[in-house]
């Protein structure tokens, strides 16, 4: 069970995913299909698996879960807090840039170019809401890329607290003008690229650079 732990903690296997077949299990662990399946029944009574008759066992959110209620309430009551948010991300994400570039494997690369084109088709056709949730997704990807497993659910933790801020904010910066808009795409653009090909040190200066632009705005009282 220890090693299917690691792979909900690691982001092996996302939220959402589809775990592989008991049979795969059992010869990548060097276990019997049964120690497998008891596993599995431990795993979901703690909240970690969902088994979906006829679908196969899939990896909960229960752990991006974990402490994001009383925040959430926070941030509303108190915008004051958005710089702390801010200056965070900064750190983190900066961080997770930087280990992505290191360490982003096929799979990870392919989601993030995948998001990216999300980004710019959402951006061509203006939409502004589908652009702002594609802008997250894309911060989950990097951050899963890292392949650290504090930073991911320290990550995951303040995105499923935030979510809802970071989609508005995003949307309200660009809802400025198509220049703010134009920026953002143009920034996410130098981060992705610079963890595709594998350079940690642009990434971070791309990731906090993204972040400052962010920052200004909020200081002006823009958002």
């Amino acid at each position: 069970m220890r090693g299917m732990e690691t792979a909900l903690l690691d982001g092996t296997w996302p939220p959402g995913s589809r775990l592989p077949a008991e049979r795969t299990l059992a010869e990548q662990y060097g276990v019997s299909r049964n120690t497998v399946r008891e596993a599995i029944q431990r795993l979901a009574a703690r909240g970690l698996l969902q088994s979906r008759r006829g679908a196969g066992v899939f990896a909960t959110d229960q752990l991006r879960a974990g402490i994001a209620s009383p925040w959430g309430q926070l941030v509303a009551d108190h915008p004051a807090l958005r710089d702390d948010i801010i200056e965070f991300r900064r750190v983190l994400e900066g961080a997770t840039a930087y280990f992505a570039a290191m360490r982003a494997n096929r799979a990870d690369i392919a989601r993030i170019r995948s998001l990216m084109r999300e980004l710019e088709r959402s951006h061509a056709c203006d939409d502004k809401v589908s652009e702002a949730a594609a802008d997250t997704q894309l911060h989950e990807a990097i951050a899963l890329a890292s392949h650290n497993t504090m930073f991911l659910h320290l990550h995951t933790s303040i995105l499923g607290m935030l979510r809802e801020h970071i989609t508005i904010s995003g949307t309200d910066l660009r809802q400025l003008g198509r220049d703010r808009a134009d920026q953002l795409l143009i920034q996410h653009r130098a981060v992705c690229d610079a963890i595709c090909t594998r350079r940690p040190e642009e990434a971070r200066t791309a990731m906090h650079t993204h972040i400052d632009y962010v920052r200004i705005h909020v200081d002006e009282g823009k958002l």
